[in-house]
């Protein structure tokens, strides 16, 4: 069996992959995130992932910061929409440090105000990086838009406003809401039995109380198209065309995921790097992203160009979605759009650690992980017809957003 499964007594669950190697991955993966925030909460997701590294009730911040490093181990965490993961990398026998330093943080960690005033000046340097990269920075602004009157709809690291009224207790209200036992899955992956992992996320998760999650995230509310231009003042335009698109648990999901792939997936021989960048010189960076998340999820397209090349680009590219929702790909190209994706996946999955996360999120999300082999199946399994349907339904009416 790929993958060993458990749940603790408190509803902590819990995955364990044995591979062969002197290196283990371990994360807490946890079903909370900037979707979560009230209104007056924008960022304190974001704020609290950072708070974790500032002391627990066993640690000063310098001693968990130094634990693993020390070790020549890492820890770090990151949060997005809907997931906040605290993950670590150590040598195989120090596996059960990791695992403990993990529980300490997540469920004792003190928010010391000193410490906290000292870590909104490094969240605010964050935000500021971030304005400078108008790259970075319009995927918000669609995201903004598209969701709008979501939760969904807004900036996962907050504004530096609300950013200054936050304090422990904000953060310790926020955890309380969110950050419960039943939407918690400690993933692990090393060259140890699943008994051997079991017993250790049993010793340093098993103590904490029992915590059910009491509300439900609601689903946003139907967008119209939109075509948006914002004026940046920028040395280049750039653009995202999308829309909305299938959630996690969509069936569509993976077709979906295959025709982004095609469209503009990191390939050199992707359709827009092909037609728009190789064939036309127009832009140095495009590329086609699907997210998907639990009720929803966003198709963006995505490329940057010299202000007269942008109508030239967009021109191209709705060309290319054109084709998509209307000429089904012939069986040889099909063949090698699947043999293409097939492979970039079994090339990611050589990555311990993100085979580890994925496989954490996957139990946190549909409560069962597949493996390889039936992902594979399951690719090799589309037809041509169903992805000129996806094409059909979510490339048909898309939305615009430049800055220029």
């Amino acid at each position: 069996m790929e993958f060993h499964t458990y749940t603790l007594p408190n509803g902590i669950r819990g995955i364990h992959r044995q591979v062969k190697g002197s290196v283990a991955h371990c994360a807490l993966v946890i079903g909370a995130g900037s979707r979560d925030e009230h209104p007056g909460e924008f960022g304190l997701a974001h704020f609290a992932e950072h708070a974790f590294f500032k002391g627990t009730a066993r640690r000063k911040a310098w001693q968990v910061n130094c634990r693993l490093e020390n070790l020549g181990g890492e820890l770090n965490a990151f949060t997005t929409k809907e997931d906040t993961t605290i993950h670590a990398t150590t040598l195989r026998g120090d596996f059960a440090k990791a695992a403990e330093l993990i529980a300490d943080i997540a469920f004792r960690s003190t928010f010391p105000e000193r410490e906290l005033e000292r870590e909104k000046e490094v969240i605010v340097d964050e935000i500021n990086t971030y304005k400078d990269s108008p790259a970075d920075l319009i995927y918000d602004t669609f995201e903004d838009l598209l969701f709008e009157g979501s939760e969904l709809g807004h900036n996962i690291l907050g504004r530096k406003a609300a950013l200054a009224r936050y304090n422990g207790d904000s953060i310790r209200t926020f955890l309380a809401r969110t950050h419960t036992t039943d939407r918690m899955v400690f993933s692990s992956i090393g060259n140890f039995s699943p008994r051997a992992a079991e017993a250790v996320a049993a010793r340093f998760f098993g103590a904490q109380e029992a915590s059910v999650h009491r509300f439900e995230r609601v689903a946003p509310a139907p967008c119209s198209p939109f075509d948006r231009s914002v004026t940046k003042h920028t040395h280049q335009v750039h653009c995202i065309i999308g829309s909305r698109a299938y959630g996690i648990a969509e069936e569509r999901r993976l077709p979906l995921a295959l025709l982004c792939n095609i469209l503009g997936g990191p390939c050199a021989n992707s359709l827009l790097n092909v037609v728009v960048r190789e064939r036309h010189g127009l832009s140095y960076n495009i590329e086609a992203s699907y997210t998907p998340y639990g009720d929803t999820g966003i198709v963006a397209i995505y490329f940057s160009s010299d202000h007269g090349n942008a109508e030239q680009c967009i021109e191209l590219i709705e060309g290319e979605l054109r084709k998509l929702r209307t000429a089904p790909l012939t069986a040889r190209r099909l063949s090698m759009a699947k043999k293409q994706f097939i492979a970039q996946l079994a090339i990611s999955s050589e990555s311990n650690e993100s085979y580890m996360l994925g496989a954490g999120k996957s139990l946190l999300t549909h409560d069962e992980v597949d493996t390889m082999e039936q992902v594979y199946a399951k690719i090799q399994a589309l037809t041509a017809r169903q992805l000129t349907e996806v094409a059909e339904e979510v490339f048909s009416d898309m939305s615009r957003l430049i800055y220029k």
